[in-house]
């Protein structure tokens, strides 16, 4: 089946070109075995390959598609590469992807068949994208892939583009992803210069061959490459589109969460560890980016009272988690993290997308409110990813985070690359942030399934649980929410046996950096009892506040108390406000200005040169008339005189 590798992404774009080309025409019913089914059979060929693969104990796999780029001394193929790192990537993508694929025929039956279809066909054509980025075989190909999730979210954030505001926040992630991609392209450019290639392999075998050359190039490369990371994965300071994001249709916002698009960032930097690897200081940007993101998102999401919002600055504040990770050295603590989000992740927006659904589109929490009766499966299944995403044990995000947190503070311990201090107040940073994420969580739970219903009488009426083709993907995905954790098991929770499946695979394509400080197995407790610690009083202290008959009196209190600090995180801390009287008018003021000097100056130089030709050539005519025909007549009747003089 390896041989069949190219069938991955060929599958989803095969449904996407079928349903856009028969849109006018398909049936809800044939448009959903079309866009499911294709995606079905990704998943089938998938779990085939890597099925197949698993034989393989690792190799790295590379596949010719076609030749591609040939110019002189440099030749691109158009490959894909199957190896641990994109085995990983390739399961849960199509996995979580299907489950999205099967919830949304659910979620979207009320539009019409033309919107139905046009939907399916951009889902399609978002896992095709996805999918030839994290199978690429070099930059080239993984930059192909790359664009295409940035089209997908544009076509799908921007999805109901008669709403104004839908449209606008197409283009807001479109426009700020293209400036992360000027710094990837830029990369790019650069690493053909050093390596003559981009080929991974290729640039592997220059490093180990030729390690100085390739020194003095590793940080502007990385610190390029970080900056198209910084964009596709909503970091500080480009993390402004991904909140907005949410007007596209739920389904959308967990696959653009969970399964595509920002995770895009994290595994690029993962799969050019080998470049990060040889430069401590961008090692270091990526960490403190990712400390300062985990914290600041998380803080917004104290405040946030639209349930897809909160979610959405949970994925920031998760994804600075992750960077955090790769920047201490942990790479494969980075994508064991984005493995179990994707569960979590995913789960936590289907459920929120079954919530809006019963409550006729309403997605303001403080008009929800007792649903737990009303959607048992809904509830029990966004506890059990809320759980997971808090970091309580036995849950998938126990597992991973508390792995970051502990690499974290092994690099502050081990003073890597000199920066000891750094890495120990982002360990410190990291715990608050897990406080608050467990926090805003449950309280986002209270505020929407506990309690008395706070909304309309008609909406009251209205509740149900969703259809199966609803809540069987939400049961799937809390499953493994639970499940995937146990396959990175830290020694610290086995007696220091390794059975820490998902580090051990992932070993030789993204090798952690050694920090020379071995933490003893009474620290590591120690740091486990803190991460779970800080996680449960986030809980209680939001059960305090949000649950109970005097639910909601300390916060508004609280509110009343500090009103502008209230505003200040309710607000964003009026980012985009700033933006839009910095960046924005700035550029619209320049834009502006070299409108009007082209049309004066430029404009005015190229029109005056007309003028002044069109006032010659009059005079020109005049002086050709009143002049030379004079003296054409002139010579004319002195050579009539002569002549009859001679006569």
């Amino acid at each position: 089946m390896l041989e069949l590798l190219w069938l991955v992404p060929a599958l989803p774009l095969a449904g996407a070109v079928l349903l856009l080309a028969g849109a006018q025409r398909f049936s809800h019913r044939q448009t959903s075995v079309v866009g499911v089914g294709s995606i079905a059979l990704t998943l089938l060929v998938s779990f085939a390959i890597l099925f197949e693969y698993s034989g393989t104990h690792g190799e790295t796999v590379v596949q010719k598609v076609f030749g591609w780029v040939a110019a002189g001394d440099i030749a691109v193929d158009f490959a894909l590469r199957i190896d641990p790192l994109s085995a990983t990537m390739l399961f849960f993508v199509t996995l979580v992807g299907f489950l999205i694929h099967v919830y949304s025929v659910g979620y979207m039956h009320s539009e019409g068949e033309k919107a139905y279809a046009r939907y399916f066909a951009y889902l399609n054509l978002f896992m095709f994208a996805m999918l030839t980025l994290v199978l690429g075989a070099n930059l080239a190909v993984l930059f192909v892939g790359w664009e295409g999730v940035g089209l997908c979210s544009y076509l799908l954030i921007g999805f109901y583009f008669e709403k104004d505001w839908c449209a606008a926040a197409g283009k807001k992630a479109f426009i700020v992803n293209r400036i992360g991609d000027f710094g990837f392209l830029l990369a790019i450019f650069l690493a053909f210069e050093v390596f003559g290639t981009v080929d991974f392999a290729g640039m592997e075998a220059v490093i180990a061959a030729e390690p100085a050359k390739v020194a003095a190039y590793a940080t502007p490369i990385a610190l390029l490459l970080f900056v198209g990371a910084i964009g596709k994965s909503a970091q500080l300071p480009l993390y402004v589109w991904l909140p907005d994001a949410m007007a596209g249709p739920t389904p959308v916002s967990a696959l653009i969460h969970a399964a595509t698009m920002v995770t895009a960032g994290v595994y690029m930097v993962a799969r050019t560890n080998f470049i990060f690897r040889l430069s401590p200081t961008a090692m270091l940007v990526v960490a403190v980016v990712g400390g300062l993101t985990a914290v600041f998102a998380a803080t917004i999401g104290l405040a946030q009272n639209d349930i897809k919002k909160v979610l959405a600055y949970s994925t920031v504040s998760q994804l600075g988690y992750m960077f955090l990770a790769a920047g201490s050295g942990a790479f494969a603590a980075a994508i064991f993290h984005v493995f179990t989000h994707a569960f979590f992740k995913a789960c936590l927006f289907l459920g929120s997308g079954s919530v809006i659904h019963a409550v006729g589109g309403e997605q303001d929490m403080r008009k929800m409110g007792g649903l737990k009766r009303h959607m048992p499966t809904t509830y029990w299944t966004f506890v059990v990813a809320t759980l997971a995403l808090a970091g309580i044990p036995v849950f998938a995000g126990f597992f991973s985070k508390d792995e970051i947190l502990g690499k974290v503070f092994a690099a502050g311990a081990g003073n890597l690359s000199g920066y000891g201090t750094v890495y120990l107040v982002l360990w410190v940073l990291g715990l608050a942030g897990a406080f608050m994420t467990a926090f805003y969580m449950f309280r986002l739970v209270y505020m929407t399934f506990h309690g008395s219903f706070r909304g309309t009488h008609e909406q009251e009426h209205h509740l149900h649980e969703s259809p199966k083709s609803m809540t069987v993907p939400l049961q799937v995905l809390a499953v493994g929410s639970i499940l995937v954790g146990f396959l990175g098991v830290g020694k610290a929770l086995t007696l220091n046996v390794d059975l820490n499946w998902f580090e051990g695979f992932l070993h030789h394509v993204a090798p952690g950096v050694e920090t020379g400080h071995h933490v003893s197995l009474g620290i590591e407790w120690l740091l486990i009892a803190l991460s779970v610690g800080v996680a449960v009083s986030g809980i209680l202290l939001a059960r305090r506040f949000y649950f109970g008959a005097r639910a909601f009196e300390i916060p508004n209190r609280l509110a009343d108390a500090w009103p502008g600090l209230y505003r200040l995180v309710a607000n964003k801390y009026w980012v985009d406000e700033l933006y839009d009287a910095t960046v924005i008018a700035g550029t619209m003021k320049l834009a502006r200005g070299s409108w009007e000097f082209d049309a004066r100056v430029i404009d005015g130089a190229v029109n005056g040169t007309r003028h002044a030709t069109v006032g010659t050539s009059f005079f020109s005519g005049l002086f050709d008339l009143n002049v030379v025909d004079g003296l054409v007549n002139l010579v004319a009747k002195v050579y009539e005189v002569s002549s009859r003089a001679l006569r």
